[in-house]
């Protein structure tokens, strides 16, 4: 893989990340490898645009877990059985 290529993904993956002193660095890499000034804001975008997409993947499954734990809370706990049914059904 060229120079330009990687300084392009690399510059992608930190804003994906947001981290901005990568970023700074990257960018005038970018430029030293030959990446126009489009190539790098569309690499800087790209990032951008999988960060939120895994923003909103973690809120999502965030939601759930929080919905998931408030019915537990919300259902009754079922009273505790005898030896026998506790042995069978694993309910205690």
């Amino acid at each position: 893989m060229d120079a330009k290529t990687k300084s392009l993904i690399a510059a992608g993956a930190a804003a994906a990340v947001n981290f901005r002193p990568c970023r700074e660095h990257l960018v005038p890499k970018c430029v030293k490898a030959g990446a126009s000034e489009d190539e790098i804001l569309d690499a800087i975008d790209t990032g951008f645009q999988v960060n939120r997409g895994a923003h909103a993947k973690t809120q999502a499954f965030a939601d759930e877990v929080l919905t998931n734990a408030q019915q537990s809370i919300d259902e009754p706990t079922p009273e505790c059985c005898d030896e026998a049914t506790a042995a069978r059904t694993g309910c205690c």
